[in-house]
Formats: structure tokens, C-alpha cells, sequence
């Protein structure tokens, strides 16, 4: 099995598509079409990653966080980013990060956060913007269902809980074709007037090309017809964070507790208790500052996340209590998520979760 292979199951997993413009995601360092002789799975891939792949055998390396992050104008293993990459190199050892196309996928970073502590009724706290687009296309009645289902098997026509949606209408078509033509239907030169239908269907912008692909593969015309628009509604099934809600609520205390629990937590840092039972709960894996008023505005009891400075504590406004829980403990679970995925996927064959714990924080 090559290593392209293997990619292309994380990329079902996680399209890269789905990642956050600043992010670095896909394959940091090594050549796909080199012979996988095993996956090792970790969060950070740190030397004594790299190490350990080697004593596995593993020559590719699945990591959550991205090693190389920011440009490299030098390597020359001052540092432990290109001390890393600098092993990995040596050793034949591709390297592919997922970070946020994982993040902002539905059964994701938050969703794996939100199973770990039991919650319900989960959805996207922050819907991703601007990734919705729309394809018009016009056909005859013959051949509209033919190019409906290409397109819905290619992906398009999916609307939160919907398959299959599309609108259809009927229309008038002409046309006439110069001495190159071949028409499927009438002569070079003819005027032809018909009966058309329209057919429009909304997709992932990063299904286009294959979308594309479907239509020309099915579409009886020489000439197909079409026209693609960006469309400004929020996907509410791809986007950062997440709220949900427990079955039963609790008291602050006791709350925190489980989460302390559950996340494996060295400690947390909170704001002031507000006297609130906790029920409706906002996680954000990773770094979530920027999403507090998010999850004020969602109604959150509580919302947790990572990377919280002093001053963003008050931005709680005894609305809802705000908790740090550390970075890496928000995440814990991501690493073995991605093991899992690619275990029912790709049978007989090596996939390792990393025994490192890459967490550079520590707790007294």
C-alpha cells in the first residue's frame, strides 16, 4: 500500500478543505507514492516520535498538530521543529498533520470532546462561512434524472439532515450551432427551441471538481450549460466548536469535577461561579478564546476550552462560568479517534497509536 493511499482515507476523514486558511494540514514532509510499512498515530510529532516510528517501522507519521506550522528559511536542527524534521528526513519518514480539517469536521476534535463527557443534542457552535456553492444546469427531460443522481452520487444535493435535494424547473431552450457543432439534437445551422429542465443543486466547494466531472460524464449535450454561484449560508454541519447538553444538571462544582475526570485534567482554571446549574455546555478543543461571545450568544452554561489569559476571564460577564482546561487535555482524545477511523478502514495492516505523551505542560 503506498502512502497516497493512506491519504487519501484521512482525507475522508478530514478533507483538507474543511481547514482554517492559516492553517498548515496534508502532507508536511515525505513522498506519497513511497510504500507504507506502517502508520503511527500521534498529537505532536516530536524527535521521540520520529524515534519510535523508527523502532515500529512505521514510515509514516499521522499527527493532530502540524510540525511545520510557520515558513523554514533554515534547517539546521537548532530547534526541536527542524531537529524533527531533520530525523524524519534521515529516516525516510513522512510526516501528515489534520489539525483543523479535523477541528472543524462534524464527528471531529468537539464532537470526540462532547462524547467524552456524555453530552446530547450536539451541533456546530461556530457554522464555517462561505463554503456552500450552487450549480444551475439545463438539460432535456430525458436526461434529467441520469444527471440528477451523477450529481448526487458525486456529493452534491446534502442540506443538513437532507440527501438528494434539488429544485427543478421547466423552461424554454434554444440554440443553433456553427459548421464544428455536433448536435445531439437538430442540424449545423438549425435554430433549435425546446423544452428544458433546470436543474440546481448546492455542494461542498471542495467536491467541485468531481461534481463537474458527474455533470460533463452524464450530461447528453456537447455543450453543457451551467453556471456556479458562491453562496453566503453557514454550513451547520462543518464549523469550530460545539454545544450540547447533559442529560441531567449539575452543579458548577461538581461539574468541573467530571470534567476534570474525564479530560484527565492536571487542573482547570475557571472564572467565578455564578450559582447556575449546568446544562447547555460549549467546547472548543485547542485554543477557544476568540469564541466566548459565541457561546454566550448560543445560551452555554459553561464553556470550555484552552489558552484562556487572565484578562479573558472577565469576558465571562457572570453569564456563564468559563473554564481553561488545557490545551492538550482538550484534545486527549483526537489521536485515538484517528486509529480508530483508519483501523476500520484499512484492514491487515499497521496502525499504531503513539505510547509518547507530547503534552509540555506539567502540573505540581
Amino acid at each position: 500500500m503506498k502512502i497516497s493511499e493512506i491519504i487519501s482515507v484521512l482525507e475522508e476523514m478530514a478533507p483538507l478543505a474543511y481547514a482554517e486558511d492559516f492553517d498548515n494540514v496534508g502532507l508536511l514532509v515525505g513522498n506519497s507514492e513511497d510504500e507504507a510499512t506502517g502508520v503511527l498515530v500521534c498529537h505532536d510529532a516530536l524527535e521521540n516520535v520520529i524515534d519510535e516510528a523508527i523502532t515500529k517501522k512505521c514510515n509514516l507519521v499521522v499527527c493532530f498538530h502540524p510540525i511545520l506550522f510557520s515558513g523554514l528559511k533554515k534547517i539546521t536542527g537548532k530547534n526541536y521543529v527542524e531537529r524533527s524534521i531533520i530525523k524524519a528526513i534521515k529516516n525516510n519518514i513522512a510526516i501528515y498533520a489534520v489539525h483543523t480539517a479535523l477541528d472543524n469536521h462534524q464527528k471531529g476534535v468537539n464532537k470526540i470532546f462532547c462524547d467524552a463527557l456524555g453530552l446530547i443534542k450536539c451541533k456546530i457552535l461556530i457554522p464555517k462561512q462561505n463554503y456552500i456553492k450552487k450549480l444551475v444546469t439545463y438539460t432535456i427531460a430525458e436526461n434529467a434524472e441520469k444527471v440528477r443522481n451523477a450529481l448526487f452520487d458525486a456529493g452534491a444535493g446534502k442540506i443538513g439532515n437532507y440527501e438528494d435535494c434539488s429544485f427543478n424547473s421547466k423552461g424554454i431552450g434554444t440554440y443553433m450551432g456553427n459548421e464544428l457543432s455536433n448536435p445531439q439534437l437538430g442540424e449545423r445551422f438549425e435554430f433549435v427551441e425546446g423544452e428544458e429542465i433546470k436543474i440546481e443543486v448546492t455542494y461542498e466547494k471542495h467536491l467541485e471538481n468531481k461534481i463537474l466531472k458527474a455533470l460533463f460524464k452524464s450530461h447528453v449535450y456537447e455543450e453543457v450549460a451551467y453556471e456556479i454561484y458562491d453562496l453566503q449560508n453557514q454550513h451547520q454541519n462543518i464549523g469550530l466548536g460545539m454545544i450540547g447538553e447533559l442529560e441531567t444538571p449539575m452543579n458548577e462544582t461538581d461539574f468541573l469535577v467530571l470534567v476534570k475526570d474525564k479530560m484527565q485534567c492536571g487542573g482547570i482554571r475557571h472564572s467565578d461561579f455564578i450559582g447556575k446549574k449546568i446544562q447547555k455546555v460549549a467546547v472548543l478543543g485547542g485554543s477557544g478564546s476568540f469564541a466566548i461571545k459565541n457561546a454566550i450568544n448560543a445560551g452555554a452554561d459553561v464553556f470550555l476550552t484552552a489558552d484562556l489569559k487572565y484578562h479573558q476571564f472577565y469576558e465571562a460577564e457572570n453569564k456563564m462560568l468559563l473554564a481553561d482546561i488545557g490545551h492538550f487535555e482538550s484534545e486527549r482524545y483526537t489521536k485515538n479517534y484517528i486509529v480508530d477511523f483508519l483501523r476500520k478502514k484499512i484492514l491487515n495492516f499497521a496502525i499504531i497509536l503513539s505510547e509518547e505523551n507530547t503534552n509540555p505542560v506539567k502540573y505540581l
